[in-house]
């Protein structure tokens, strides 16, 4: 009130102008204006008279609406207006104009609406402070304690890990126990978590495990392969929590810490032998808590969801989602990649690329910029070989189709007397790879000298007792086979020829 006498002041005993008196006290044009006014219209006359305190002038230029039929106005319905806040596209302004429909002549106004709401949600739990649309977002973490389950035959204990879920909007919880944080178990629980749900929220809010994230960042954080092929076959955005911002993912928090005293704690004085056992009371107790009344809101954690995040979840895929492990690898030299320590062919035009392997527990699949080029079934025998023929270059896969009974019958169309020939080779103790190359070098000789002549060059070698490829090329090369054969040339005794000596030249 101190600057309203001092504005009467100036202009009653200065006569200073409006602009001049908001110069002197730094007050707005328009509070200058107003004081004076009001001055004016309650009839107060400068200078003041001695009796007139700061109160008494203050009732005289802002005075209280009349008491007498003085109107009681109704406050909204915070909690309803919490839960309300939660549906897609409702604003507090809609809210507001439902709540004056009801309350026309004793509501308050839009401003005062807001503010009496927002001091309201202050006083509240900090974790009411976050605003979570129906079915829009998912939060994932494990808990911090592990539970142990023992093996009855050498009473070892492995220690299980227990992932939990918890929608935004009704704080619905999920959790389940599982070997290790590893990426197949961290991929597979969210499957189950989904079939849990029913349904499918639009972001899931992992934290930054390295299941879930190859390389951290604060705003553009990278993806594992795995984890982001998962997303995409269920349609889900997975936006991480940003590295050491814990508030990022506060429902989360709440919720492992909700199930470490209602499951965990409840749970610590029994002794599970399998994995199934323990998921199996950890079920049980889960059903519990999502049916425990809140204690300031309405309902509990399954009637939130049936009403809030259930409607809005996106339906399952028709086909569950089949884990697959993701990896770089590089096509060796014999257009061959390798992973789990079994080798699987691709087409040997991709020899020496980078390419990408998913492998399911039934399938391997090798992609190319994008592109399937090559897939075989999953093989667990370490250092075997799935090979395709049609992946081979022409040569290769020629050789690759070597066999004793393909060679005969090729001998065979071109005579009885080079069949003959070629059974000899196959018949020599040697490799079966050598025997090939034999026989292959002594058929390829039709290309060369016809068919006919090698057939007649084989019956000359058989009668020598010769049947050799060296025999049978010599004969071609000389134009043997072309003449008829002399007395000399029958078949020989080697045993006794005369350069070779016996046991009697020995004694």
């Amino acid at each position: 009130m101190r600057k309203i006498k001092e504005i009467l002041r100036l202009k009653h005993d200065v006569g200073l102008s409006y602009r001049a008196i908001q110069r002197s006290l730094n007050v707005g044009y328009g509070t200058v204006v107003d004081y004076l006014k009001r001055a004016d219209e309650a009839g107060i006359e400068w200078p003041l008279p001695a009796e007139m305190d700061e109160r008494t002038l203050g009732r005289l230029l802002f005075p209280s609406p009349g008491k007498k039929g003085h109107l009681h106005l109704v406050d909204p319905d915070y909690v309803w207006i919490y839960q309300e806040l939660k549906q897609k596209s409702v604003t507090k302004h809609l809210l507001w104009q439902e709540y004056r429909q009801q309350h026309p002549e004793d509501g308050y106004s839009y401003a005062q609406f807001c503010h009496r709401y927002n001091s309201w949600l202050s006083r509240q739990k900090l974790s009411m402070r976050q605003h979570h649309q129906a079915g829009e977002k998912l939060f994932v973490d494990y808990c911090g304690p592990t539970v142990p389950i023992v093996n009855p035959d050498t009473g070892e204990a492995r220690q299980a890990q227990i992932f939990v879920g918890v929608m935004g909007a009704s704080s619905y919880t999920y959790a389940e126990a599982m070997w290790s944080q590893q990426q197949a178990d961290w991929i597979n629980a969210h499957v189950r978590m989904f079939e849990f749900l029913g349904g499918v929220p639009e972001i899931v809010v992992p934290d930054n495990l390295k299941s879930a994230v190859r390389k951290t960042h604060r705003y553009e954080p990278d993806l594992n392969p795995a984890y982001q092929q998962m997303a995409a076959h269920y349609q889900v955005a997975v936006i991480p929590a940003r590295p050491y911002k814990p508030k990022d993912k506060a429902k989360a928090e709440v919720a492992v810490q909700i199930v470490e005293r209602w499951i965990l704690a409840r749970l610590r004085h029994q002794t599970f032998f399998t994995l199934f056992d323990l998921n199996t009371a950890i079920s049980t107790l889960l059903e519990d808590l999502n049916q425990r009344p809140f204690k300031k809101l309405p309902g509990c954690r399954r009637s939130q969801f049936e009403q809030l995040d259930q409607p809005r979840l996106r339906p399952l895929p028709a086909q569950r989602y089949a884990y697959a492990e993701i990896k770089q690898a590089r096509v060796h030299i014999d257009y061959h990649i390798e992973f789990d320590k079994h080798y699987y062919s691709v087409p040997h035009e991709f020899a020496k690329q980078a390419v990408e392997v998913q492998a399911t527990a039934q399938a391997v699949l090798v992609y190319a910029e994008g592109h399937r080029v090559a897939s075989h079934p999953r093989s667990y025998r370490a250092g075997g070989h799935s090979t395709c023929a049609e992946h081979m270059p022409a040569n290769h896969r020629a050789m690759a189709e070597w066999s004793a009974q393909r060679f005969l019958f090729w001998a065979e169309e071109i005579g009885a007397q080079t069949r003959a020939v070629v059974v000899h080779l196959l018949a020599e103790p040697r490799h079966e790879q050598q025997a090939y190359r034999r026989v292959l070098a002594l058929l390829s000789n039709a290309k060369t000298y016809g068919a006919e002549r090698l057939n007649q060059a084989c019956g000359r070698a058989l009668l020598i007792n010769s049947p050799t490829r060296t025999s049978v090329e010599s004969i071609l090369k000389q134009g043997l086979d072309q003449q008829e054969p002399t007395t000399d040339q029958q078949e020989l005794d080697l045993n006794h020829h005369e350069n070779v000596r016996g046991e009697s030249y020995y004694h």
